[in-house]
């Protein structure tokens, strides 16, 4: 069978064995049904006015409250007019003018934590040009700088030891409301709830806890789950800031399925809320579809997806990309898996976006570099870089900081997987200074794996669109035990 795979800007096809298997999100296994375009506004509604676990809105909102929205930046989510942003916010508002709270007196932080700083082109997009005009130009929407140490807060350390730091407008305000995207993410589990606060407005010394080996290559990590160390600390940082606060967070999230439409939306109190939501997002997530293990994974990844432009071609950038496939469908992979990747691997870094990414990929390849885990001990070095700070702060670059996230993860699919080919990579020694094989075609990868690591007759799995759609997390069809994570629910692991 010939099939299409990303590759750079385009696709490039494979010739197949035809007993090869497809999954492709939302269409292999349908998601569950999203809500219609014109039942969106009595969904919010409905959601607002019978919060989990806390007051409504209308409850604890008056004329001089004061109002910090956080927001998510572009990295998922969707940017439609009726994205859960957009609809989120337009009736959040409704509910707060309707108390006499005053349009001066509402605050939007967008939640990039050491993602980029939000450009005025960015805003426009998440929040829609009606939006945008009211409170952009007023100075009402900001972007987190976790760097700006007047405007971050030192709230002490988790009684697990872990360091709190807390965007300062957030901290001070009335009403801290949580804007969140319940979809499957391979760091805990789901972004949305406690992860948002956790990573978004903090800054490098509290996500140095534990976007970090230490705890991304637990065993509990790996496959992706909702009771991991990582997720666990998440929670435990989140509850902390609410502590310190002296109230909770008001959180408005929608399950979102592969096409980032709403399926479901609550709000409310995330510890209360969030085993709620979870168990409507695992019916999209955790797609029991798999009848055996699959030794060769076959997908490709484009140019540009998820954190940027540059993704699919930057070779640290890549590893993250190919682990962050393992951790979702580690439970359907055999013992000697191999996976086929197709990627440009050009040598654009996209110096801009990562003003770092290039000096760490020479340094990987000196000085005892041997495995990704080696470069950890330059984390505090590189993340106090006055240069490469400044890029974050002023130039809307990613922070260096994550760099060192990007490389825990990537380190994931070497401990993983017999071999990974990178097919058609132009500049093939970037891949090779990752420790991956290279060749021209996919049909030439997939005779080398059989002769080296899978035989002649493995079962195969095609990925088309991997990072067209919002991915799940894949499982067996029956799976041989249970997971139990930190909320008490159960979930399949094979």
């Amino acid at each position: 069978m010939k099939l299409n795979f990303e590759y750079g800007r385009g696709y490039m096809t494979a010739e197949l064995p035809e007993d090869t298997d497809i999954f492709i999100p939302g269409e292999t296994i349908k998601d569950p049904a999203y809500i219609p375009e014109e039942q969106l506004e009595e969904a919010y509604l409905e959601s607002l006015a019978h919060p989990i676990g806390m007051p409504t809105l209308t409850e604890l909102a008056h004329k001089g409250s004061r109002v910090v929205i956080v927001v998510p930046d572009r990295v998922k989510g969707g940017e439609q007019n009726t994205s859960h942003r957009k609809l989120s916010i337009k009736y959040i508002l409704r509910e707060l003018y309707g108390t006499g709270v005053e349009k001066k007196d509402i605050l939007f932080v967008i939640s990039n934590g050491l993602h980029p700083r939000s450009r005025e082109s960015d805003v426009r997009a998440i929040f829609g040009p009606e939006l945008f005009e009211e409170f952009w130009h007023s100075g009402q929407i900001i972007s987190h700088d976790s760097e700006d140490e007047e405007n971050m807060i030192d709230l002490g350390y988790t009684r697990r030891g872990d360091p709190v730091y807390m965007n300062r407008y957030v901290y001070e305000c009335d009403i801290p409301i949580l804007i969140g995207h319940v979809q499957g993410n391979p760091y805990g589990g789901y972004s949305g709830g406690y992860k948002h606060s956790a990573t978004g407005i903090t800054n490098w010394k509290s996500i140095a806890s534990h976007h970090v080996p230490s705890v991304m290559h637990r065993k509990d990590f790996i496959p992706v789950n909702g009771g991991s160390l990582m997720r666990n600390k998440f929670d435990e940082i989140s509850m902390h800031m609410e502590e310190k606060m002296g109230h909770p967070f008001f959180c408005c999230d929608a399950v979102l399925d592969s096409q980032s439409r709403q399926i479901a939306v609550y709000s409310g109190y995330a510890k209360e809320m969030m085993p709620v939501s979870w168990a409507m997002a695992d019916q999209r997530t955790y797609v029991h579809w798999a009848k055996k293990k699959y030794d060769v994974l076959i997908f490709g990844m484009p140019q540009k997806f998820h954190y940027g432009d540059g993704m699919g071609t930057n070779p640290i950038m890549m590893m993250q990309a190919l682990s962050a496939q393992v951790l979702r469908f580690k439970r359907v992979m055999s013992r000697r898996c191999v996976i086929l990747c197709a990627s440009a691997c050009d040598g654009y870094f996209h110096d801009e976006l990562w003003p770092y990414l290039r000096e760490l990929y020479t340094m990987f390849q000196h000085d005892h570099m041997n495995i990704l885990p080696d470069m950890n001990r330059y984390g505090e070095y590189f993340a106090t870089n006055a240069e490469y700070i400044r890029k974050y702060r002023f130039c809307n670059a990613f922070h260096p900081f994550h760099g060192f996230s990007m490389m825990s993860c990537g380190h994931i699919a070497e401990m993983y997987t017999s071999a990974i080919y990178i097919v058609g990579a132009q500049e093939p020694g970037y891949a090779r200074g990752m420790g991956l094989k290279t060749r021209e075609t996919f049909e030439e990868a997939l005779a080398d794996a059989r002769k080296k690591y899978v035989g002649d007759n493995p079962n195969i799995l095609a990925l088309p669109m991997t990072f067209q759609k919002a991915a799940v997390h894949l499982c067996m069809e029956n799976p041989a035990e249970d997971v139990v994570d930190a909320y008490g629910r159960r979930c399949g692991s094979c």
